[in-house]
């Protein structure tokens, strides 16, 4: 495991904070998760669920591995216990608002001032300065809406839609581990931890940067198309005969002219005026698509596909979520780990994004019960089982 020896404490609730911290740890880190009484909100995301579901997929994603300790920063006791596990902790991961953790003396000041090694990573919606920088922020708020994503994807004419969840929360986890993982890197050369911050404002941003360059550089970008008028025709979505879809994305140019024009069985298409060449095909998108939506409707899956593996096409299949987790290439790629469910058995479930061979885990813990780590974890940290029991018993810990 690539980051053994890690500390890592996670003082933060629903995705964004806790994938990052869920990252580290499928990476080999120690990543003790710090609850409030009732537990972090993601617990509870099935509860009204009217079901017969008997597990939290999307919370145990996150939090598979991790050790539970639930302490109530409103109690001094369970300020101060939040404070001495940060005392030797190499990372302090939260998304708890700036104004309460300053309140509460666990803003990155107070917990740098006794370990200088520490590096602090705060996840907010929309960053530490500006008007808004108080609000608070969700995924489809701050990323998808506010940063411009949820107009680029819709396509012109048609209504904003929500995208599924965590997908801006889970983009912004790979951000703050990628943050935390530069700061870890200048400690190793100055012995010195740091503050790093990321939002799901700007993570929206990059995300969508490629296009937004456009935009900041010409002051104009093209809207998103209908796949019956796109940008380019020859990277579109298509159906084959026996109702399966599927996506081209040629390369650029006409140099992929030719080969989708023999894979459709059109060759005569190249000898259309309409299509002659780049900037014709660009006027007479919405002809060229329908050509190739008669074409392609005219042929089986399995021919189709034969035939763009044959030309070496780039392509792939639109798959529902139920093909994606049966797909060998899946898991081929590394894209699922088994996590062990608490019951005895074993389960799938998305991995970190990336891999280190030789160093790769097989399986991963279950996530913690709420507050299942609390009396050991205080233990560790020279708390005594009087002073344990009476914290509990104040309410302070759980």
């Amino acid at each position: 495991m690539i980051l053994k020896g890690l500390k890592v404490v996670e003082f933060a609730t629903y995705i964004a904070a806790p994938g990052a911290a869920g990252v580290l740890g499928d990476w080999g880190a120690e990543v003790i998760k710090i609850e409030r009484p009732g537990g972090d909100e993601m617990r509870h995301v099935f509860a009204d669920a009217k079901s017969e579901l008997s597990a939290n997929p999307t919370f145990e994603m996150d939090n598979r591995g991790k050790r539970s300790v639930v302490l109530d920063i409103s109690k001094p006791e369970g300020r101060d216990a939040v404070a001495r596990l940060a005392e030797d902790a190499d990372v302090f991961i939260t998304n708890v608002r700036p104004a309460s953790l300053k309140r509460a003396g666990l803003d990155e000041a107070a917990l740098r001032a006794k370990n200088p090694r520490l590096v602090y990573a705060l996840v907010t919606g929309y960053g530490l300065e500006g008007p808004d920088a108080h609000k608070p922020g969700f995924d489809v708020t701050a990323f998808w809406s506010r940063a411009g994503v949820a107009h680029m994807h819709a396509p012109k004419g048609t209504d904003p839609f929500l995208l599924r969840t965590g997908v801006g929360d889970h983009t912004t986890s790979l951000a703050t581990v990628s943050a935390i993982l530069a700061a870890l890197y200048e400690r190793e050369r100055t012995g010195e931890g740091r503050f790093v911050q990321t939002s799901l404002l700007a993570t929206g941003v990059d995300v969508v940067g490629s296009d937004l360059a456009v935009q900041l550089r010409f002051g104009r970008l093209a809207s998103n198309r209908s796949r019956r008028e796109p940008l380019n025709p020859l990277a579109n979505f298509f159906r084959s005969a026996d109702g399966r879809w599927f996506v081209t994305n040629p390369r650029g140019g006409s140099v992929d002219w030719k080969a989708m024009c023999d894979v459709a069985g059109r060759p005569d298409l190249l000898e259309d005026p309409r299509f002659a060449g780049g900037r014709e095909r660009k006027a007479n998108t919405a002809e060229l698509t329908a050509e190739f939506d008669a074409a392609f409707a005219a042929l089986t899956y399995e021919e189709i596909t034969a035939r763009l593996d044959a030309a070496d096409l780039v392509w792939a299949p639109v798959q529902t979520p139920a093909e994606v987790a049966a797909d060998p290439q899946v898991r081929a790629a590394g894209a699922l780990v088994e996590v062990e469910d608490g019951r005895g058995g074993r389960a799938d479930s998305p991995a970190a994004p990336a891999r280190f061979p030789g160093s790769d885990a097989p399986s991963r813990p279950a996530a913690p019960a709420l507050g299942a780590h609390t009396r050991e974890v205080l233990a560790e940290i020279g708390y005594g089982p009087a002073e344990i029991e009476a914290m509990i018993e104040a309410g302070a810990a759980a």
